[in-house]
């Protein structure tokens, strides 16, 4: 194993808080996939789609 010297709980506690951040991002990210397909599930019981209108023909 590498020898960290003096600064290795320095190191290991940065790499320790890089890894919760990177793991809270991506439940964020997931929680918040979940929110959105709620509401859009919720809009489109409703009638209201993302669809865009057709434009009438002449």
């Amino acid at each position: 194993m590498m020898d960290f010297g003096p600064h290795a709980g320095f190191i290991f506690a940065s790499y320790g808080l890089c890894l919760i951040t990177v793991l809270g991002l991506i439940a964020w990210v997931k929680i918040d996939r979940v929110n959105q397909e709620k509401a859009l599930k919720e809009l489109a019981e409703q009638g209201i789609s993302r669809a865009r209108p057709e434009k009438p023909t002449r």
